[in-house]
């Protein structure tokens, strides 16, 4: 069923029919909006006894049965946390909607992935934060915005409560994502997100600062935790979370002309009926009641189903939306680093994709491929850049994604992060076993360390970082014209037959250059170079964005790479977001901004805008495509730190532009 479609009521399907289930489906049973139609379990005994006891009959033995009932709109996702993100994935894929339990997953990178999954399949997608759908907080929200308490400048917030020690349960399993602050601390950032974005006339806000501290017990989750956070216009919050210790669960604000307590902030009136928030300002106490027959559950029931019948695929706010949800796991996976806190399943040795299959390349994928001299396998023509990773949950799940995208060709460089993205993009191939089909495009020797013989140190660390015994593409980074080219080139040649690589070239050089190695290399009988490797882009480079750059953009280059039809693989293939809008182009910073920004290049921009609309895809999209279909093989590198920009890239890819087009873009007629 798509989002599209309405519905007089909403038929909910429950996955994983435990204690948190039933208080969803005693909610339900409340709602104006919804009704309970199946359950599905891993024990049919169990589906059976649940749908039993709320009334209806359709109840599965697996997870899979039940996301197949054509009876079945929406599906509640309440499984353990490492469960989630497999099972909401399924779930948009079988077209059902999505409610799924907090958190939502166990970190943002497995967040995006769902986030991703529900847009790409049209589906509704929400976190169950039930608070959030209770008016108690849109009512704190409206005062806050009011100014009832004139600017809030801090505020407080405490979820915690005593469990009883059990380490194999799923609030102190490391292996089921236990602890406090992926339990209940989630609820504490999400209030003071919400607050401080309030207070700013936005849905939410993110955090500047975050300082945390917590007590790691013998199980290695957190028992408890605090942390403290610096949000936008120095709003100052204190949270406090914990399973081993219980805490006055409230929240306090305190602005600069009073302040609000909401005594009973996460779980207001259960079962319907009046809460309070308590309101002091200028000496003087107010009691706000607010009331609702609906019980708390078929409230969150309703926000979903009266946004599905409205065709929408987000909840609207102060419930969570997507971008909510991303920047709240985002804040978790901080306190928790803060801490010290990882999870097994964000190792490499136990970490698995979010979709809970080992990556294979959709079928209906649209990558393009093109060879390179010396590799005997097809090499994506779109290239995704390592330089920005730095843990491993994050970065496997943008390599597990561009290899369902289709995208098999990987750029990295020794000097990247002191060698850390070499190293997850080694233990990535190693953990999913893909190696033989993915492209390394490995780089070194860069100022000042450009020398030939740093190449018997550079290669074997990042085969060693790699866990490969050769790299496809082997790139100077940099090119030292202070040592004679056949010097280069013999040592190259030397660890090319020593097996290290299979096809190099040079990034960052000139055309004379590389004719003086080839030429070298040929007349010798040493491997000669067949991959340039500098910076094209629809923008012209008005100054190197680093120094020793070297752009192919010029009429010049552009001629000779046509002529030799040598290949080329573009760096900053789209001039660093520089054909973004502009509010997200001025986001990457005044500098990035400079090295693109011309009368010329306005223009381009301008033509790059007008045509995207003629063509009903983004600025962005023509500024590749004007890379990829140029009349040379030629390869862009993108550098998507999200799978939505990575997603947001792949149309560029149905786009194959005209001779006259790419003149008219580049000024030429």
């Amino acid at each position: 069923m798509s989002s599209s479609t309405t519905v007089a009521t909403l038929n909910w399907g429950i996955l994983g029919p435990g204690n948190i289930a039933r208080s969803f489906a005693r909610g339900v049973a409340g709602s104006a909006s919804s009704r309970v139609v199946a359950a599905g379990s891993r024990s049919l005994d169990r589906a059976q006894a649940f749908a039993e006891e709320f009334g209806f009959t359709n109840a599965y033995g697996s997870y899979e049965a039940l996301l197949a009932d054509p009876d079945v709109h929406a599906v509640y996702i309440a499984t353990p946390h490492p469960e989630h993100p497999e099972w909401a994935i399924k779930t948009a894929e079988a077209g059902k909607h999505i409610l799924c339990e907090k958190p939502i997953a166990l970190n943002h990178a497995q967040a995006m992935a769902m986030v991703q999954a529900a847009r790409e399949y049209n589906v509704f997608l929400m976190e169950a934060f039930m608070y959030r759908c209770h008016p108690q907080t849109a009512k704190l929200v409206e005062l806050i915005r009011g100014g009832a308490i004139g600017q809030v400048l801090t505020l407080e917030a405490s979820f915690s409560f005593r469990a009883g020690w059990n380490p194999e349960s799923r609030l102190l399993s490391n292996a089921l994502g236990g602890g406090g602050i992926l339990d209940v601390g989630c609820y504490a950032m999400s209030m003071a997100r919400l607050i401080a974005g309030a207070a700013a006339g936005r849905d939410f806000a993110e955090p500047v600062d975050l300082q945390a501290i917590g007590h790691l017990g013998e199980t290695g989750v957190d028992e408890y935790a605090s942390a403290v956070v610096r949000f936008p216009e120095n709003i100052i919050a204190r949270l406090s979370t914990g399973v081993r210790v219980g805490e006055g669960n409230q929240v306090r604000v305190f602005g600069s002309e009073g302040s609000i307590t909401v005594p009973s902030p996460w779980i207001p009136a259960r079962d319907g009926g009046a809460v309070a928030i308590h309101l002091n300002k200028g000496g003087e106490q107010e009691t706000i009641e607010i009331a609702t027959d609906t019980p708390l559950y078929g409230l969150e029931a309703d926000v979903v189903a009266n946004a599905v019948a409205d065709g929408r695929l987000e909840a609207p706010s102060p419930a969570m939306s997507w971008d909510d949800t991303l920047g709240n796991m985002a804040a978790l996976d901080r306190w928790r680093h803060a801490i010290g806190l990882t999870y097994q399943a964000e190792t490499p040795e136990h970490n698995r994709p979010a979709s809970g299959r080992t990556p294979v390349r959709r079928e209906n994928h649209n990558m393009k491929y093109g060879r390179v001299p010396g590799l005997d396998k097809p090499v994506s023509k779109l290239v995704i850049g390592c330089d920005n990773q730095a843990v491993f949950a994050h970065s496997a799940a943008m390599f597990d994604d561009w290899f369902e995208r289709g995208g098999n060709a990987f750029d990295t460089s020794f000097i990247y992060g002191g060698g850390q993205p070499e190293k997850l993009l080694g233990q990535w191939q190693q953990s999913r076993g893909l190696r033989d089909q993915v492209v390394f495009l490995g780089k070194g020797l860069h100022t000042p360390n450009c020398r030939p013989e740093r190449l018997e140190v550079e290669i074997p660390t990042t085969l060693e970082r790699m866990q490969t015994d050769h790299l496809d593409i082997y790139v100077m980074h940099r090119d030292n014209l202070e040592v004679p080219i056949e010097e280069f080139v013999d040592a190259l040649d030397e660890q090319f037959r020593k097996g290290r690589f299979k096809a190099w070239g040079g990034s960052n050089w000139t055309i004379e250059r590389f004719e003086a190695a080839a030429a070298y290399a040929k007349e010798h009988g040493r491997i000669a170079p067949t991959v340039l490797n500098n910076n094209l882009s629809l923008a012209r480079m008005v100054k190197p964005v680093w120094a020793g750059c070297v752009t192919s953009s010029e009429p010049a280059t552009l001629a000779w790479l046509k002529r030799t039809g040598t290949t080329h693989f573009a760096w900053s293939s789209q001039a660093r977001g520089y054909f973004l809008d502009e509010s997200l182009r001025m986001r990457l910073g005044q500098g990035n901004f400079a090295c693109w920004d011309s009368e010329d290049n306005r223009e381009r921009r301008r033509r790059a805008e007008a045509m995207a609309a003629e063509k009903g895809v983004t600025p962005i999209n023509i500024a590749a495509a004007y890379v990829l279909s140029q009349p040379f093989p030629s390869f862009a590198l993108v550098g998507p730190r999200v799978i939505s920009e990575t997603a947001s890239t792949m149309p560029a890819l149905d786009l194959e532009l005209t001779p006259d087009e790419l003149k008219h873009l580049n000024l030429e007629d």
